[in-house]
């Protein structure tokens, strides 16, 4: 299913030869083919805003390719970056189960496709499917994990470089490795990186310019190359 904005949409879920581990993609064969019948395939622009923080649910939605963002405003307008999330995971799932108003504002960072499930067919179908309902419940936990280390990392974190780095550390986690070099992709700015841990654009410039002289890393949006993980570890860890 070809889709306007140069993606290769993929309907049946089965279908696909690497699928991810997490959420529904690892549902068994019975109640995936359930769970495909009642999904609708939609695809977004990047930097569309899939749903936004107030707004009543009206189902979940599945990140088959893409990655988008999570952030939340504070009443004086300031945003903050939550998580970036990306394939394999669910986006609206608290919201949609509990019926509450969405917590968070989800928007694209790249061309995206999602696959839309209804809070009415979603809710039947976790009734009618004790795995799936078992996986929701994991993935709620999973989120509070999230947002606790989050919370964590603002908190107990002795400086925003420490928090740079761990951040850019687990952007790099499904990078490439050759000869101790890894190669990740990082599509974002020194603005949305600084939303992320919680500091100033101009800390963050500063911050970068000081990795990059001491040859640790070097971010070209979207290339992310980290020289010396070890390195950039040891900022992440407390100092006495």
């Amino acid at each position: 299913m070809n889709s306007p904005y140069g993606l290769s949409c993929v309907k049946n879920c089965l279908s696909v030869i690497l699928r991810s581990e997490s959420f529904f993609c690892s549902l068994p064969k019975e109640s995936l083919e359930v769970f495909d019948r009642i999904t609708k395939v939609v695809a977004f622009p990047a930097g569309a805003v899939v749903f936004m923080e107030g707004e009543t649910p009206h189902g979940i939605y599945m990140l088959c390719q893409g990655q988008v963002r999570f952030s939340t405003t504070s009443r004086d307008g300031k945003t903050f970056i939550l998580r970036i999330a990306k394939a394999g995971e669910v986006l609206g799932l608290h919201g949609t189960v509990t019926g509450k108003l969405h917590e968070v504002t989800v928007e694209t960072m790249q061309a995206c496709q999602l696959n839309f499930v209804s809070r009415e067919d979603f809710l039947l179908f976790l009734k009618e499917h004790s795995d799936a309902c078992l996986h929701a419940a994991e993935q709620v936990i999973c989120d509070c994990q999230d947002a606790y280390d989050v919370v964590r990392s603002l908190a107990l974190s002795h400086s925003v470089s420490a928090r740079v780095a761990k951040f850019l550390i687990a952007s790099a986690t499904d990078g490439e490795h050759t000869d101790g070099i890894i190669r990740a992709t990082l599509a974002l700015t020194h603005e949305e990186i600084a939303q992320i841990v919680g500091a100033s654009r101009e800390t963050i410039a500063r911050i970068m310019s000081e990795l990059r002289k001491k040859q640790l890393l070097e971010l070209h949006n979207p290339a992310l190359i980290i020289y010396n993980k070890t390195a950039l570890e040891q900022l992440v860890l407390p100092t006495s």
